[in-house]
């Protein structure tokens, strides 16, 4: 009888390996745990990703691996891991709405209501919150479905992958910007950042050239790039003085998630960043006089992100000093007459919300720009726009797709008022890491109404317009050489997108009904919907079709202007039909006697055709027939008592096909 066996020394031998791995694994985990703690969030997670194939994760390394990607903003490692934290025993609610952000974040709205509502169900008390989450998403998937409001692109000239650059500012023809890519100025390597595991923050710029194009950048001197982060610059137009962020550690035990847009945390639990207001001032091709902010109070709160209005008067700022609403505001400071800076004054409730109001700007022909994750947005940091001045400010919205994503978008300026800049965002960047975009804007989007009706008379011999269904139109984009061929619906009507500024030929066939062309152009002053209108009539033979708005002078018959655009629009149906012949035949009331008005109308109806001659109408498709007040359309002969718009209803010009 024969019997298998391990021999004891390969037993031993795995123990010891699994031993040993398991004690490489506490190892990394420690590293891990004790980094995480100092808010050296990228370090962690290099510790923890390698402890974790080594041995499964409990509760609390999957809790802080989902946290660490969360707080680099890597939301799709974020999703992947908050998935396997909501499903373990003994996990806190506040990761159902950790999920929830995170899938939003990647543009997945419908599984994010999901997430939003068991979390209103775990918290109760949240309940309202939840709902307004729902919202958000809603009009997130409505706003997508809208057409683009600029064409955007990744600005390859600056950005270089994998380290972050952000809050673009016009300084002359230099760009100023923010990036984590590290001071090469020796050989030593930059000091690492432990919460994203890159450089610190500084300013760098780049130069304009002839063509538009941007240079290599260079980073600012080392009066205005201190040690520590240096960020988010502005300059007034006379370029004199230059206002940026500094970072400063102090004594607080306090955090704040996003370590880019507002407060930088640092390396060791007993201390937070907060942000001060610097100034520098030009001389000649350098910046010297460093000074603060009179309203740094780095003890109580961060004052950062500072934008100057065009004249240098209003000081614009990102604050959780006393008076704020959320997490932080815009406020505003005015320059005195001396010189100084105004006691700073809250933006008002219609642009600061409880959420972050951060990255202001205000545009050459005054509108404050600014990011918010409180207004509705897409998710995250999204850019707004709002009209009006220091704390009156009204149409706040948002800018819209695509300069608006599921990611944080911020830090817009305009280098051509109203129609082209640059903005920030992480939206391609796995790692979180932030990217400078360019945008041309887009003209104004609306919604274009076609509708096609049938004239017909009623029995009051009057004209009268009703739907004409399943009308097929060619529709042609003169802007853009771009057809389409669409067909109304059972109501007449087919709706499509357009823009302020489009300009289109569109041409309607049905069967039985002469063919129609239309130019259509969409003006500046457009509301959201545009109604264009196209008129048929029935291809029958001898049945009179009356031209409205068809008016002559006084015992006179030449063509009125206003009367030439009537005709003009049957120039257009004539050149569209070409095998048709018309009769244009004019009509006058009963006043008068018979042999005058039959001698009037047959010269209105005479000057008719030679109008429709001179725009290029054959005259031998033409015919020319006065019948003077032999046709009344309704009861007024002679010696009636009528009104005037009885009579007028007899004084019409008319055509009818005769082949």
């Amino acid at each position: 009888m024969n019997y298998k066996y391990t021999p004891l020394y390969f037993v031993l031998a795995a123990m010891m390996s699994l031993s040993t791995v398991t004690a490489q694994a506490q190892t990394e985990l420690r590293k891990a745990n004790k980094q995480y703690e100092n808010y050296e969030f990228a370090l962690a997670l290099e510790n923890y990703q390698v402890a974790v194939q080594k041995k499964q994760p409990d509760l609390q390394t999957t809790q802080r691996m989902a946290d660490a990607y969360r707080l680099t903003r890597q939301s799709q490692k974020a999703e992947q891991w908050y998935e396997k934290v909501v499903r373990m025993q003994g996990r806190e609610p506040m990761n159902l709405y950790f999920y929830a952000e995170a899938l939003r974040s990647n543009g997945k709205y419908e599984e994010a209501k999901e997430q939003y509502m068991l979390w209103a169900e775990e918290m109760p008390d949240r309940e309202a919150a939840a709902q307004e989450l729902v919202a958000a998403c809603d009009i997130a998937l409505l706003w997508a479905r809208k057409p683009a409001v600029a064409e955007v692109a990744p600005l390859a000239s600056i950005n270089i992958p994998g380290f972050s650059d952000f809050s673009p500012a016009l300084h002359g023809k230099q760009l100023i910007f923010t990036s984590d890519r590290g001071l090469q100025t020796s050989s030593k390597r930059p000091e690492v950042y432990g919460w994203t595991g890159r450089p610190y923050l500084q300013l760098f710029t780049a130069q304009q050239d002839a063509a538009g194009n941007w240079g290599s950048p260079k980073a600012l001197e080392e009066v205005i790039n201190s040690n520590y982060h240096n960020a988010t610059a502005s300059a007034a137009e006379d370029g004199k003085t230059l206002y940026f962020t500094r970072t400063q550690m102090v004594p607080k035990t306090s955090t704040n998630a996003d370590p880019t847009s507002w407060i930088k945390e640092p390396s060791i639990k007993e201390f937070v960043n907060r942000l001060e207001i610097f100034t520098a001032e030009r001389q000649g091709q350098t910046w010297a006089n460093i000074q603060p902010f009179a309203y740094n109070k780095v003890e109580e709160y961060s004052v950062g992100h500072p934008a100057i209005s065009p004249d240098g008067q209003v000081l614009y700022f990102a604050s959780d000093m006393e008076g704020t609403v959320g997490n932080t505001d815009i406020f505003y400071s005015i320059k005195q007459a001396d010189g100084s800076w105004g006691k700073p004054v809250n933006a008002g409730p219609a642009i600061n919300t409880t959420g972050r109001e951060s990255f202001p700007y205000v545009s050459a022909d005054g509108k404050l720009y600014f990011a918010s994750d409180g207004h509705a947005g897409f998710g995250g940091l999204d850019v707004f726009e709002a009209k009006g001045t220091h704390a009156a400010w009204t149409e706040v919205k948002n800018v819209g797709a695509p300069i608006n994503s599921a990611k944080n978008d911020y830090g817009i300026m305009f280098t051509k008022a109203g129609e082209e800049g640059l903005f920030s965002s992480n939206r391609d960047a796995a790692n979180g890491t932030e990217d400078i975009y360019s945008f041309k804007m887009l003209q104004r989007p609306v919604v274009i109404e076609l509708i096609t009706l049938e004239r017909k008379q009623n029995t009051q011999k009057r004209n009268i317009e009703v739907p004409l269904p399943n009308t097929k139109i060619v529709v042609d984009q003169k802007n853009l050489n771009k057809s389409v061929v669409v067909t109304t619906d059972e109501k007449g009507q087919y709706f499509m997108d357009g823009r302020v500024g489009d300009s289109f030929m569109m041409k309607g066939t049905k069967a039985g009904y002469l063919t129609q062309e239309k130019v259509a152009e969409i003006p500046a002053t457009a509301g959201d919907t545009v109604q264009i209108a196209m008129l048929f009539d029935k291809n029958e033979l001898e049945k009179a079709i009356v031209l409205e708005n068809i008016y002559y002078d006084l015992d006179k018959w030449d063509i009125r202007r206003d009367a030439a655009r009537e005709l003009d629009k049957l120039v257009t149906v004539l050149k569209n039909n070409p095998e048709v012949k018309i009769e244009m035949s004019s009509h006058t009331d009963s006043r008068e006697s018979a042999n005058y008005n039959l001698v009037l109308s047959e010269r209105r109806a005479q000057a008719a055709v030679d109008y429709l001659v001179s725009q290029g109408i054959d005259r031998n498709r033409l015919t020319a027939k006065g019948y003077g007040k032999s046709r009344l359309v309704n009861g007024c002969a002679d010696g009636v008592s009528c009104s005037e718009e009885e009579h007028q209803l007899n004084r019409r010009t008319e055509f009818k096909i005769i082949k």
